[in-house]
């Protein structure tokens, strides 16, 4: 399972990207306003900390616009994937840039259905949006259950399943009992991946027994 980070926070960025673990970044209007930066200059400095995917999504809904706003998004660097709204417009952005070999995201899932729109827009990553679906008491999980069961059916889909919208651990740990391709999650979610208490105690007894020995490695 692919990781990535769900900020436009730099800072928390480089953090991630210096374990080692982070295989992209995905941004989105609402985060891009959070960070108080420029849009442009931001991801570009954000793809010259991460070498893997980098979302960048259009700001626009109409089909003219967002093909121009693709056209300069995808120039910032060759790793960047555009983002685009699971919309007729955003999926015919998507698929002539998929068609010329550019990466695209579509964003703002809720059903199978419009997953397999997105993937016969020859899409790279369809994101699913779990913690939304939850909010309703719906089953955020159960619609990735269903697409992936659904893109199984198709190898001619290439689509990678990009689980979005996650709140908890369990979100990501039951997306990758499923199989899912990637998971994009705020940076705090991440790291609570590290945390158990029975780490934590049996750490703390390892390190107080070997102080008892007077030893040092170094």
């Amino acid at each position: 399972m692919k990781f990535f980070v769900d900020t436009a926070d730099i800072n928390e960025i480089k953090d991630l990207a210096s374990t080692g673990l982070l295989d992209g970044v995905t941004t989105n209007p609402s985060l891009i306003a959070k960070s108080g930066r420029e849009f442009l200059p931001l991801i570009k400095e954000i793809c010259d900390v991460v070498s893997g995917p980098v979302s960048a999504e259009v700001a626009s809904t109409d089909y003219e616009t967002m093909r121009k706003e693709a056209e300069v998004l995808r120039k910032i660097a060759d790793h960047v994937a555009v983002k685009v709204p699971l919309t007729q417009d955003g999926l015919r952005v998507c698929k002539e840039l998929s068609d010329d070999g550019t990466m695209v995201n579509v964003t703002l899932c809720f059903s199978a259905g419009q997953a397999i729109l997105a993937a016969k827009a020859g899409a790279s990553f369809i994101s699913p949006f779990v913690g939304r679906l939850d909010d309703l008491c719906q089953s955020g999980l159960e619609l990735i259950s269903d697409i992936l069961r659904v893109y199984d059916n198709y190898p001619e889909f290439d689509t990678e399943v990009l689980v979005a919208s996650i709140r908890s651990p369990m979100h990501i740990i039951e997306a990758a009992k499923m199989g899912a391709d990637v998971i994009t999650s705020p940076p705090k979610v991440i790291k609570q991946l590290y945390n158990h208490p029975l780490t934590d105690s049996g750490l703390a007894a390892f390190v107080d027994d070997w102080a008892k020995t007077g030893q040092s490695i170094l």
